[in-house]
């Protein structure tokens, strides 16, 4: 494949992870022809460590912090406008294995999939999932427990998937609006609603610090929470949750889902938490959402 290839990485106040993710990109066996680092307004070294250790990127430093949707959104623009066919997208902690983008653009080109990803394992024991799969009913946390290789209508975009200019024409860029934990979910539904397919490929890994942490299984991991134990991190997570369902949802099943978030963390926060504080907290953020109120966290 001859397209270039414009690996896009955001970044806030984590310098040692993006030196890591770096050096992970660029040893590549097919290394991106360009790479682009997204600042955030970074106030710990990060542009400085940048200029001595890795001038042959590019960076794209923000006026303020923007949060994964704005640098996002503002990197595939800059990526996008300078004509690469092929855009590499990921979080400062990504850390590709060496053949990743080899083995995604080769994905790519074979299935005529305009969107492809690596599957993403824990850095601290890839025989884990750093994130849940739902498959069905069942919640799967093992490498092992993943079938096919290809797994069609799955991906995590912004940890290392690979995104043809052409989506951009037709779905267009992440919602800056959201600011963080959200945006990547709002595209994987605009993905859907604008018909483009999109796949998970096993053989391709990038290893992330795993969400084990974060996510609070109920019921026998029939039904989960999320819960990081950081007030600005829950109030955007809680905040876009109620703003996808209102967005993405209509009529029964936006009532049943609206009525499941009720059930769910009014149960974690109030029976196994017993904390009203926590409670009243998640209701603000989840309502404003509701309302199509993306007011920032004060």
């Amino acid at each position: 494949m001859d397209e270039k290839v414009c690996a896009v990485i955001v970044t806030y106040n984590r310098k040692e992870l993006l030196r890591e993710c770096l050096r992970a990109v660029l040893s590549q066996t097919r290394p991106p022809d360009h790479v682009l680092v997204v600042d955030n307004a970074s106030t710990d070294g990060t542009p400085e460590m940048l200029r001595e250790e890795f001038p042959q990127v590019e960076v794209l430093r923000l006026p303020e912090n923007q949060g994964g949707a704005g640098g996002f959104h503002e990197g595939m623009k800059r990526a996008y406008e300078a004509g690469f066919e092929w855009l590499w997208v990921m979080d400062d902690d990504a850390i590709p294995r060496k053949t990743c983008l080899e083995k995604l653009l080769i994905s790519a080109k074979e299935s005529k999939f305009k969107v492809i990803g690596p599957l993403v394992v824990d850095v601290k024991n890839p025989a884990d999932l750093a994130f849940p799969l739902m498959v069905g009913r069942r919640m799967l946390l093992k490498v092992s427990e993943v079938q096919p290789s290809c797994i069609n209508g799955y991906i995590n975009l912004w940890n290392g998937a690979v995104l043809h200019k052409s989506v951009i024409d037709k779905v267009g860029l992440p919602n800056k609006e959201l600011f963080v934990r959200g945006e990547e979910v709002d595209y994987h539904f605009r993905l859907k609603r604008s018909g483009v397919r999109f796949a998970t490929v096993k053989e391709c890994e990038v290893l992330h610090p795993g969400s084990s942490n974060e996510q609070k299984p109920l019921l026998g991991r029939r039904l989960v929470v999320v819960s990081t134990g950081n007030r600005i991190k829950d109030f955007y997570f809680y905040r876009n949750r109620g703003y996808l369902l209102r967005t993405y949802y209509r009529g029964v099943s936006f009532g049943l889902y609206v009525l499941l978030e009720f059930l769910r963390y009014s149960y974690f926060f109030l029976v196994i938490r017993r904390n009203v504080d926590d409670w009243k907290a998640w209701r603000r953020a989840f309502l404003l959402g509701l309302k199509g109120e993306l007011k920032r966290h004060e």
